[in-house]
């Protein structure tokens, strides 16, 4: 947390507005962004606009209480955030108020306003273990030792940005606090103690040597997802949809089971009852790899609905800084914002308190460069640093966020705001969810930009079956277009019937509807079918396709569709994709040789005309 400096100069509350204040006398010292406290309650608030004779401040607090010509404190920095081991397996608030730490002070289980409790603890010890000798030149970025964070995450202490010289003291290895003076470097003859500990303001990046091209895909273990609409290692993703579709839960889903090394989980607004949900759920749940609660390689900023508006964009903006800080430690890092609508009616909520001319249903002209100034902060890039041995490390942020249309309708300004600066969209689809279909995501609306990015990590964990000879990329064009016939078909069964269709087009029909009750539903609540490997998708997608190719090549030749074997078949893929284990791909393969060497009479029972 900040705290008071002794050079702190002051001034006066001359006017409150909402969560804004207005403070006289610290105009010609205060910068943009800066902080200033107002002393009687301990409120910290943001600088937000400067003029002649006054400042505007947003306040990250209820302003309920608080008198003209109370005296505000200029802290002489923007809000920042702590870095340093600790963060994992925690809790803050939006500006980095360490929740366990405060509910476990006050027994009515409520946050008091005014509290100080610093947002990393400055007891705890942990063992550190340096990787490098004395006399070595460092520059920023550059790992100096390591810290075993949690029982299978190693936490990289680097030079801090804007740091480099010679290193004359590093300390033995052994325990210490996040304060205690680690290593010295010199400059110019100049010695400069550093600790574990650096704080990094969170409006401005943290700097990178290059940005690069996404080419990984960020494995979600929903099919639909990993199949159709991927989302590659430092790309941007938006979960549009109304209310009811599923958003926080597919946003759970991913935290849960992307293959990220760090996940960083901001609730923006959110009710208090999902985030105490999902905090339960993550310290319950067991991750597969390493054997331990899921919540032991996870951030979580909780911003409820009932806090202050002002906080709902710190929350954003502390999330990714910290994001960043774990990236440059040559991490993937995933970010689940949920939800950027939520920050999108703060933003409305303080342009009208200010009295900002208003652009479309109330929102900010500048809401498009306020969701840029986020989004942009994702991506591939080579860090400054090297790391123990000398090699350049790589890392990646990638953001998914969820939006909130009212009655779903995507041509609001959010969601119009928001498709411009990301690069691919999961739509939800009330109808899907009514219909219990999970996640309700649309195959239609929904799109990705990543493909061709992802398409040779794909290639190069292909399985080779001589008997359909199709790559990922390959797979995922053809259930595309199988899934556009059915739409196009769906107007004319309405006016024939099934029954009165083409063979061709009822093949369509069924091989649609086998991809949809196999590949693109889900069960959240099944153990074995909530997540679903990158190998058991290929497979369960190839034997479809296997099985609608061969099919295909009969019906030209004449042969029927017998639609009580066609149930049989639904029936028995379906049990493989719901049922099978990830590791039992055995299964799969006895699927595919049944397909492939029974004539395929077992399997469609098809005859002559």
């Amino acid at each position: 947390m900040v705290t008071e400096t002794n050079n702190s100069n002051l001034g006066f509350i001359s006017a409150v507005n909402g969560s804004l204040v207005e403070v006289k006398g610290l105009e010609n010292q205060v910068r943009l962004h800066d902080l200033i406290k107002i002393s009687n309650y301990n409120i910290i608030c943001q600088v937000i606009q400067i003029y002649s004779d006054h400042v505007i401040a947003q306040s990250f607090e209820s302003t309920n209480s608080i008198k003209l010509n109370d005296k505000a404190i200029n802290l002489n920095e923007p809000l920042s955030m702590e870095l340093a081991p600790g963060l994992l397996a925690n809790v803050f608030d939006g500006i980095q108020r360490p929740l366990d730490l405060t509910f476990s002070h006050f027994k009515e289980g409520r946050l008091r306003r005014g509290l100080e409790f610093p947002s990393l603890s400055r007891t705890k010890k942990w063992h550190f273990i340096p990787s490098r000798k004395i006399n070595g030149s460092l520059s920023t970025g550059d790992e100096i030792g390591t810290v075993q964070e949690t029982s299978f995450f190693k936490h990289k202490i680097m030079i801090p940005p804007e740091n480099s010289g010679i290193l004359s003291f590093i300390v033995d290895e052994g325990d210490y606090t996040i304060i205690d003076e680690i290593y010295t470097l010199r400059k110019e003859n100049v010695d400069k103690s550093f600790s574990m500990l650096q704080k990094w303001p969170v409006t401005m990046s943290k700097p990178y040597s290059e940005k690069n091209q996404p080419s990984e895909p960020l494995l979600t273990g929903l099919r639909i997802v990993d199949l159709l609409f991927p989302v590659a290692k430092g790309g941007t993703f938006a979960v549009p949809g109304g209310f009811g579709t599923g958003k926080t839960i597919i946003s759970q889903h991913i935290a849960k089971f992307c293959n990220a090394d760090v996940v960083l989980y901001i609730g923006c607004g959110e009710p208090g009852n999902e985030i105490a949900n999902f905090l339960k759920q993550f310290a319950e749940t067991i991750d597969p790899k390493t054997g331990r609660p899921l919540l032991e390689h996870i951030v979580l900023i909780a911003n409820t609905s009932n806090m202050p508006v002002s906080a709902r964009e710190a929350s954003l903006f502390s999330g990714i800084t910290i994001a960043e800080y774990y990236r440059d430690m040559g991490y993937d890092v995933a970010v689940v914002a949920d939800s950027i609508s939520r920050w999108a009616e703060s933003l409305r909520e303080i342009s009208g308190l200010l009295e900002e001319m208003p652009a479309e249903e109330g929102y900010p002209a500048y809401l498009p460069s306020k969701l840029s100034s986020f989004f942009e902060r994702a991506g591939v890039i080579t860090t400054l640093g090297c790391d123990a041995y000398g090699r350049k490390k790589k890392g990646s942020i990638t953001i998914i966020g969820s939006i909130s249309p009212p009655a779903g309708d995507f041509s609001e300004p959010v969601t119009a705001a928001t498709k411009r600066v990301v690069q691919g969209i999961w739509a939800l689809d009330p109808k899907l969810a009514y219909l219990k279909h999970y996640p309700a995501i649309s195959w239609i609306s929904s799109y990705s930009n990543y493909p061709e990015y992802v398409a040779e990590w794909w290639r190069e964990r292909d399985i080779v079956w001589p008997e359909i000879n199709l790559n990922w990329f390959e797979c995922r064009k053809q259930v595309n277009e199988i899934l556009a016939k059915e739409n196009e078909l769906k107007y004319l069964i309405q006016l024939l019937g099934l029954k009165n269709l083409a063979e061709d087009q009822r093949l369509e029909i069924f091989t649609a509807n086998l991809i949809r009750n196999a590949i693109l539903i889900q069960n959240a609540f099944n153990v074995v079918d909530s997540y679903t490997s990158s190998r058991k998708l290929l497979g369960l997608v190839k034997v479809i396709l296997l099985l609608y190719n061969k099919s295909r090549s009969l019906v030209k030749r004449g042969f029927l569709i017998d639609e009580k074997k066609c149930d049989e078949v639904l029936i028995e893929v379906m049990k493989i994709s719901h049922y099978v284990p990830n590791e039992n791909f055995e299964q799969i393969e006895e699927l595919r040789d049944k397909i492939n060497n029974e004539s395929l009479g077992l399997v469609f029972n098809v005859h002559r005309r």
